[in-house]
Order: C-alpha cells, then sequence, then structure tokens
C-alpha cells in the first residue's frame, strides 16, 4: 500500500511559481510511474505531468517549457515545478502513482493563480 501527501499549493500572482512535492510511504517507491494530474471547476481531471521509474518524462501540451516533473527515490518524493503560471493553471493538483494492478491517488492540494 502507498500513501501519497501532497504540499505546496496555494496563492500565487500570474507569472508566479510553485513547487508541489508529494511524499510517498511504502516500500518500493522507485518502481511506481508517477504523476501529477489536476481538476479545475466544472472540469474533467486531466494529466499534466508523468515520470516513470527510469525517469522519462512527458507533460500536457499546456504546461510543456513552464513546468517540470522530478522524483527523488530516497526521499520517496516527487516533484513539480510549476513557473510563469496563469490563471488556467487554477485546479486541484493530485499525485498519482501506477505499478499495475496498484494505482494510489493523494488528496490533491489547491493551486489557485490570481492577482
Amino acid at each position: 500500500q502507498v500513501q501519497l501527501v501532497e504540499s505546496g499549493g496555494g496563492l500565487v500572482q500570474p507569472g508566479g511559481s510553485l513547487r508541489l512535492s508529494c511524499a510517498g510511504s511504502g516500500t518500493f517507491f522507485s518502481i511506481y510511474t508517477m504523476g501529477w494530474y489536476r481538476q479545475a471547476p466544472g472540469k474533467q481531471r486531466e494529466r499534466v505531468a508523468v515520470i516513470t521509474s527510469g525517469s522519462f518524462t512527458s507533460y500536457a501540451d499546456s504546461v510543456k517549457g513552464r513546468f517540470s516533473i522530478s522524483r527523488d527515490n530516497a526521499k520517496s518524493t516527487v516533484y513539480l515545478q510549476m513557473n510563469n503560471l496563469q490563471s488556467e493553471d487554477t485546479a486541484v493538483y493530485y499525485c498519482h502513482a501506477i505499478y499495475p494492478p496498484y494505482d494510489y491517488w493523494g488528496q490533491g492540494t489547491q493551486v489557485a493563480v490570481s492577482s
């Protein structure tokens, strides 16, 4: 069983930056593909960024060049560095871990971008 706890959300002005962290508990963190998803009010949850166990990364087109995902397996933590934040980035951000058939979600952290 893996438990995921997100942190680092908050209110930021347009053009600002935030770094989200997701701390995982349990063993074998390094084998999981980790991802960040977000859900804005009235919209479906969407994938933002993913990092595999081999540190291959992929990003949604809307965040390419602005967001960066990374992981520190020694700390069982995955990060999402978010730069040049815009109002459309406002959402609840969720951490996700998957290693079939195992699939876990965090509780989410709110990110609000507003002047």
